[in-house]
């Protein structure tokens, strides 16, 4: 389904962090949202997850997956572990000598073979016996990526996914978001021009909590000029 954003404003205190933002994404579209630090990139994404309260209008699809910023994981946690728990599937048994994660009781064999899946598709198969708290920064944003997909969401918001990768994790992470971008919406907010150029067909630029630019990717001759135009920067 697409998604509808009228009149949306949010306030923290005498803050106001979101001024009247009317947007329409539609079904399929992976639009970067592009904006300096502070612009509201942050809160919009909260909104369309419905994580805080706002003013206004959101009509987007329920079935969501969402990677933040910080990518809050569970370190103790084995990586299939972490997912078979993060699928909802119930009890655990205990890990298995090798490290394994254990296996799940009480879930359908859809549920497992879902998290195995996506073990398989974003490369996590070589670092699965480890704990998440041994992986490098680009072996746990797979993890929150695979978390993200669990729920097959018909929506994808993600929130500075490659801050802080190496070139190498940078470009196979990049590589992962457009794969998931081929069969369902996603949203990614992110500071860095490059990505929005690489990964999206539609760019929206914010600043000072406004829209300031909205545009298709192939109707922008150059970003950088566009983003110093809207933004004063």
């Amino acid at each position: 389904m697409a998604i509808e954003v009228v009149h949306l404003n949010k306030s923290y205190g005498k803050q106001q962090v979101l001024k009247d933002i009317t947007l329409h994404i539609e079904e399929g579209e992976v639009v970067g949202l592009l904006g300096p630090n502070g612009a509201g990139k942050s809160t919009l994404m909260k909104s369309l997850l419905g994580l805080i309260e706002y003013e206004g209008m959101i009509n987007a699809p329920m079935r969501h997956g969402y990677l933040p910023e910080n990518n809050p994981l569970y370190e103790s946690m084995y990586v299939r572990e972490y997912l078979l728990l993060m699928s909802g599937l119930g009890s655990y048994a205990a890990r298995s000598s090798k490290g394994s994660g254990g296996s799940a009781h009480g879930c359908s064999r859809s549920q497992r073979d879902r998290v195995e899946e996506l073990i398989e598709r974003v490369g996590l198969m070589p670092e699965v016996h480890k704990k998440i708290g041994e992986l490098s920064k680009g072996y746990r944003q797979r993890v929150g990526l695979a978390q993200a997909l669990l729920n097959d969401p018909e929506l994808l918001i993600l929130d500075e996914p490659t801050t802080g990768l190496d070139p190498n994790q940078l470009e196979e992470i990049r590589a992962l978001i457009r794969q998931a971008g081929h069969d369902r919406t996603v949203i990614l907010s992110t500071h860095i021009m490059q990505e929005v150029k690489q990964m999206c067909n539609r760019v929206v630029i914010i600043d000072h909590g406004q829209i300031k630019a909205d545009k298709k990717m192939d109707e922008i001759e150059d970003l950088e000029t566009l983003f110093k135009e809207v933004t004063n920067g």
